[in-house]
């Protein structure tokens, strides 16, 4: 939903281009009253600001009436109070307007195809339940796309969960800038300029994550550099994973 005309009929377009049923609404209002009445969604893309109700109070709306639908928040306000407001209420990601298409697919079919971050074998319990990783202090749940420091939240976005969770699994190995690129864009895409112009967004995307687990932990330190190489997950002494658990 957008009240950009022009964006939300190319958008629309070049979804319904790649396989998606697409409905669209110029306002928040009309969105709202016809996934509250209407079927459900696989996926929510939602602007920010529109008139009459905004995209956060759509979301919170949403929230309050139980309805769970994944919502991508798709926005040119990159200031980080937006994304931080949108994830306390539940929105899946937060991208930038102005980011290619086939970045927004990327992200798109991650949440629509229900494909985990790296999964783990054995990525459900005996039961069927759905699965999560703990080692240490970090837990990560994979049926909500949450993690969690020491007991406290810590509000990611799908694509950092992704990059966390691959770090985590791999703890004390060395996971190169490819590697971290791939799991955000798909498998031998580049961007930037020269053979290695993706490492300044690996750089980009390791630095708000240590910033997030930094807003709850001062002193958090697990995200190693291996300059020229990539980064590596650093465990204390004595630390181990729990592996994979049961939610349910």
């Amino acid at each position: 939903m957008d009240d950009d005309d022009l964006f939300r009929e190319s958008l629309g377009l070049n979804l319904a281009e790649e396989g998606y049923e697409v409905v669209d609404f110029p306002s928040g209002d009309s969105a709202l009253n016809y996934l509250l009445n209407e079927e459900a969604a696989d996926a929510i893309l939602l602007d920010w600001r529109m008139p009459g109700l905004d995209g956060l109070a759509v979301l919170r709306r949403l929230r309050e009436a139980r309805l769970e639908t994944p919502v991508i928040f798709l926005t040119m306000l990159s200031d980080e109070i937006y994304e931080e407001a949108a994830l306390k209420w539940g929105a899946v990601d937060f991208i930038d307007k102005s980011r290619r298409l086939p970045i927004i697919l990327q992200r798109l079919k991650i949440i629509t195809e229900g494909a985990k971050p790296t999964a783990v074998p054995g990525g459900t319990d005996a039961d069927g339940g759905a699965a999560g990783f703990k080692r240490g202090p970090l837990e990560l749940r994979d049926d909500i796309n949450r993690a969690f420091w020491n007991d406290h939240q810590i509000d990611l976005t799908l694509t950092e969960f992704a990059i966390v969770r691959f770090l985590a699994t791999q703890a004390g190995g060395d996971v190169s800038y490819r590697q971290i690129y791939d799991i955000v864009h798909g498998k031998d895409f580049v961007a930037g300029y020269g053979t290695d112009g993706f490492r300044a967004n690996v750089r980009s995307f390791i630095k708000r994550i240590r910033k997030k687990f930094r807003d709850v932990d001062d002193g958090f330190d697990r995200i190693e550099n291996y300059p020229g190489f990539g980064y590596r997950w650093r465990d204390e002494e004595g630390e181990t994973t729990s592996g994979v658990y049961g939610a349910g």
